[in-house]
């Protein structure tokens, strides 16, 4: 084989997996968008998704700003060397981490270091099979850690929240999916897809689960009690209400695979992978002997191009009357104004700060003023020009509940009066923000171009030990815009919808499947 071509192809397929989202993918979000009633808040947010897949396709750059660990699924004819299809995903991996096409996301776990290539003990996983084809097949899926997080096991029996026990059987199996997806809410970037593994051990349960992701949308299961439970679940889960950000809504999930395999007869485990609406998957067809595609996966049907929804959702967004302009430092009067449902708008300055900087902050003085400032849950794309001068690149919000633990006493300590992430915060946090007079803003997860087009310039960087995505980044933005979410007055809506949700799943506690 010709490794130095066969490296460009997989360079090729990890800059189309980051940037470029499936025409399956794209015609479910079109689905969904055109399910929400104009006005809301789902609706608003998909206006935003839209617009933000446009964006990337436009600028050739992440989806999301998460571009999470790059899984490989590899099937190759026998005699091909694995090794040096190895070493060449390695270098096509660390090239499109230097040109900002990926985040640099591997880091040691004991000591915390970010490699700064997306090379390390682990990542990025590559997993290969032997087939008696004559191509190689490689797939690639970009699984952010936010979906990441919301990936749930259960072991059979159990006993489930709103649902009572679920057995082992088809039944109980149903009852776990149907919890997966209520657990998520919004912290998984919902509307989200699901891929279910019955089965194995809990290592090989998983594996069959994400395996499932890497089927088409549409595809039909050839096994008739799985193609039965997949329905049921898409045609009941979006009853739970949770919607698109955990904001309520009609669609909460865009698709569902299961898998099933052999157990032993101890263990009963129902795994589930979580993905959300940034559903980054691509596969190739390689030639084993040049090392060029020779076709590209996935490419069936047509793809949608959300040109015209973004240029209506910008037009409707400055037409949007009841927004609320913020620019730091804010006060608490400010503050106590708002309530939850109220659109802001900010511009000025802001601060990134992820867990690092939130634990940092927890023993040291902060290495700038942060009394009437807003923090930004977000782990940027960054460049740096000849010059010295950085740039960002994608900008999408992260999963803020991790920084639970902390943030409210960060923001009573600094005098922080905004917070900015998304898939709200526990009582904790909205305890602080009463007492302190603060207020949560959720912003659109996996907007990652729509947010980075808010902003300007890039003042400065502290903190740059934690690595890029770790560091607090000085932001200038314009006209950045998110919902609140959490106010100072003791509302949550995602306690809210959590609540409402939870009332729902009971429903489905009867019996479906005998």
């Amino acid at each position: 084989m010709n490794l130095e071509t066969f490296q460009e192809s997989m360079y090729q397929l990890i800059v189309e997996t980051s940037t470029n989202l499936p025409k399956d993918v794209r015609r479910a979000v079109k689905k969904a968008k055109q399910s929400e009633s104009a006005g809301t808040r789902a609706a608003m947010s998909l206006g935003t998704i839209t617009n933000n897949i446009q964006m990337a396709d436009e600028n050739i750059s992440p989806i999301c700003q998460d571009t999470g660990l790059p899984t490989f699924k590899i099937k190759t004819p026998v005699g091909v060397n694995q090794i040096k299809i190895k070493e060449a995903i390695y270098n096509a991996i660390a090239q499109a981490t230097k040109d900002t096409k990926l985040r640099p996301n591997s880091v040691d776990s004991l000591t915390g270091k970010n490699s700064g290539d997306n090379l390390g003990g682990g990542t990025p996983v590559i997993k290969f099979d032997q087939w008696e084809n004559d191509y190689i097949d490689v797939r690639l899926i970009l699984k952010g850690g936010g979906c990441e997080n919301k990936n749930i096991q259960y072991s059979l029996p159990c006993e489930l929240d709103g649902l009572g026990r679920a057995g082992r059987d088809l039944d109980g199996i149903r009852k776990c999916i149907l919890h997966s997806v209520y657990q998520a809410q919004g912290q998984g970037c919902s509307a989200g897809f699901i891929g279910v593994g019955i089965g194995g051990d809990r290592s090989s349960g998983y594996d069959l689960a994400k395996e499932q992701l890497f089927r088409s949308v549409e595809d039909v299961n050839p096994h008739e009690d799985l193609r039965k439970l997949e329905e049921y679940i898409m045609d009941n889960a979006n009853k739970l209400g949770i919607g698109t950000m955990g904001f309520g809504g009609e669609t909460t999930l865009l698709g569902c695979k299961v898998g099933v395999m052999n157990r032993i007869p101890a263990s009963f485990f129902v795994s589930v992978a979580y993905n959300c609406w940034a559903f980054r998957r691509l596969g190739v067809k390689v030639n084993p002997e040049t090392g060029d595609i020779q076709e590209w996966l996935y490419q069936d049907g047509e793809k949608v191009e959300f040109a015209n929804e973004a240029e209506n959702e910008v037009a409707a967004s400055k037409e949007e009357s009841n927004v609320v302009t913020l620019t730091a430092p804010i006060t608490e009067e400010q503050i106590r104004e708002l309530k939850v449902g109220d659109v802001v708008r900010i511009d000025g300055r802001m601060y990134t700060g992820r867990d690092a900087i939130h634990k940092y902050l927890t023993d040291h003085d902060a290495p700038v003023d942060l009394n009437g400032q807003v923090i930004y849950h977000c782990g940027p794309v960054m460049a740096k020009d000849e010059e010295g001068n950085w740039t960002v690149k994608a900008a999408g919000p992260t999963t803020s509940i991790r920084e639970e633990p902390y943030q409210g006493d960060i923001m009573k300590k600094f005098g922080i009066r905004a917070v900015i992430g998304k898939g709200g915060m526990g009582p904790k946090t909205l305890a602080a923000l009463q007492e302190h007079g603060g207020v949560y803003l959720n912003a659109i997860g996996g907007a990652a171009q729509y947010y980075a087009d808010c902003i300007k310039k890039v003042d400065g960087v502290d903190l740059t030990e934690f690595g890029i995505p770790e560091a607090m980044w000085h932001l200038n933005v314009e006209g950045f815009t998110a919902v609140v979410t959490m106010d100072s007055h003791g509302n949550s809506l995602h306690a809210d919808v959590d609540k409402s949700s939870l009332e729902k799943l009971a429903q489905f506690k009867e019996p479906v499947f005998k």
